[in-house]
């Protein structure tokens, strides 16, 4: 879908709104965040007259307001246009829509399926809202497109859990694996919340390499703490994206190579205050190839 990272249309919800509905302007967008939004608008309603070519996504109710304007431009009476707007908009159609209403809606051919539509809303969102919070997609988009390793950067950095910098070393193949063996757990209530909650970033990182995206490994010398960085065209790991390997731990490291390069393996635990476990992730994750274990030298005669 091209649309992972980007809010509003990066959940599986909304991806399969996209399938259903092919939107193709941003006025569809719009309903798109309406449906998503909105209680009772889109499954079992808006959905069902889509697949079934009842309507087209452009004509289907996806905001409150909506209902307002095409009522308006089907010739009903502005305030009662409001007014069933509002009835429709709380979930009251049921109780409130009166037999007027109902008159004037067919006398101005207001098909029946959209008045069958109005009773089964619950709750519909501003059409104020879901244009704000799409146009800060479609300007993230923008980023995604035209400036990729950016936006994957920026998305990594602020993603919450982060993800295993081990395992996306591993490729492109070991992330789709993962991926896959998550969701089919999850088919089966095996996955831990964790790696559930693993996946929106995991499928950012699989659509990295897909786009010909690489990463480089943490460096003693060059990674931050917690920022995901371009390098030469590629994304550098923070000492943050070890797993085991704390926030404060990756700080410490920052802070201490600031004030001057580290001699040994000896003097980085001393100076950033890491335990030996910490010390072993970074053995294991090859951070600390090619450095002295300590400050001493050996001399040879």
């Amino acid at each position: 879908h091209g649309t992972f990272g980007i809010p509003e249309f990066g959940t599986k919800f909304t991806r399969q709104m996209l399938d259903d509905t092919q939107p193709s302007r941003f006025a569809d967008f719009v309903r798109i965040s309406g449906f998503s939004h909105g209680t009772d608008v889109w499954i079992g309603n808006a959905a069902d007259l889509i697949k079934e070519g009842t309507c087209t996504i452009s004509e289907v109710i996806g905001t409150r307001d909506n209902i307002m304007t095409y009522l308006i431009y089907k010739g009903v009476p502005k305030k009662m246009s409001f007014k069933i707007m509002e009835i429709v908009r709380k979930g009251k159609a049921k109780k409130l829509l009166t037999e007027e209403h109902l008159q004037a809606m067919r006398e101005n051919n207001v098909p029946e399926w959209y008045i069958d539509s109005c009773y089964k809303i619950k709750y519909m969102f501003p059409k104020a809202h879901a244009a704000a919070y799409d146009m800060s997609a479609i300007r993230l988009g923008w980023y995604k497109v035209h400036i990729p390793l950016a936006f994957y950067c920026a998305m990594f950095t602020v993603q919450p859990l982060g993800f295993d910098g081990a395992l996306v070393m591993r490729g492109k193949k070991a992330v789709a694996d993962y991926i896959a063996d998550i969701e089919k757990r999850s088919q089966k209530n095996e996955a831990s919340p964790k790696e559930t909650q693993s996946l929106p970033v995991l499928q950012l990182v699989n659509e990295a390499y897909a786009r010909g995206i690489r990463f480089l490994p943490v460096d003693l010398e060059k990674s931050t703490a917690d920022e995901y960085v371009p390098e030469n065209g590629k994304i550098r790991l923070p000492f943050a994206s070890l797993a085991g390997l704390g926030e404060n731990a990756a700080a410490n490291i920052v802070s201490a190579r600031d004030e001057e390069p580290f001699f040994s393996i000896e003097d980085l635990k001393t100076r950033a205050k890491l335990t030996s476990a910490v010390v072993d992730i970074l053995r294991q994750n090859h951070v600390l190839d090619g450095v002295n274990e300590t400050d001493q030298m050996t001399m040879q005669f």
